[in-house]
């Protein structure tokens, strides 16, 4: 079976909210950038307990902005195949910069990048 792709009207809804909120246990508000077609999100500090500990270890998560809630398998990308770590890496500093830099630098970090998530829709 192969993977379910994020209609389009999702994806803008994604791109449009500051955060996303991921429940593993609980619902915790992260920030989440598109890539095409692909939704990534990160922490600056792996942790292995809180939302990435457990939504790593489950392999899936609840995920939801306003006008979407979805399902999602959880993919451990971490700085993935040549160039996936700059777009990634673009994508938050083009959604996240009005913040600075010093905020959007903790998430291009190598220790952020090496933390990057695929969520797709399950």
């Amino acid at each position: 079976m192969g993977e379910i792709v994020w209609p389009a009207e999702q994806l803008r809804a994604l791109d449009e909210a500051d955060e996303l909120e991921i429940a593993g246990r609980r619902w915790t508000p992260i920030w989440v950038v598109r890539v095409e077609d692909q939704v990534f999100v990160r922490t600056w500090h792996r942790r292995d307990t809180g939302w990435f500990g457990h939504v790593l270890r489950e392999g899936r998560a609840t995920v939801r902005v306003p006008g979407v809630e979805a399902a999602v398998t959880v993919e451990d990308v971490g700085v993935g195949p040549a160039g996936l770590r700059d777009s990634v890496d673009a994508a938050y500093r083009a959604k996240y910069g009005r913040y600075g830099e010093g905020t959007v630098a903790r998430m291009v970090s190598d220790t952020a990048a090496g933390t990057t998530l695929r969520l797709s829709l399950s």
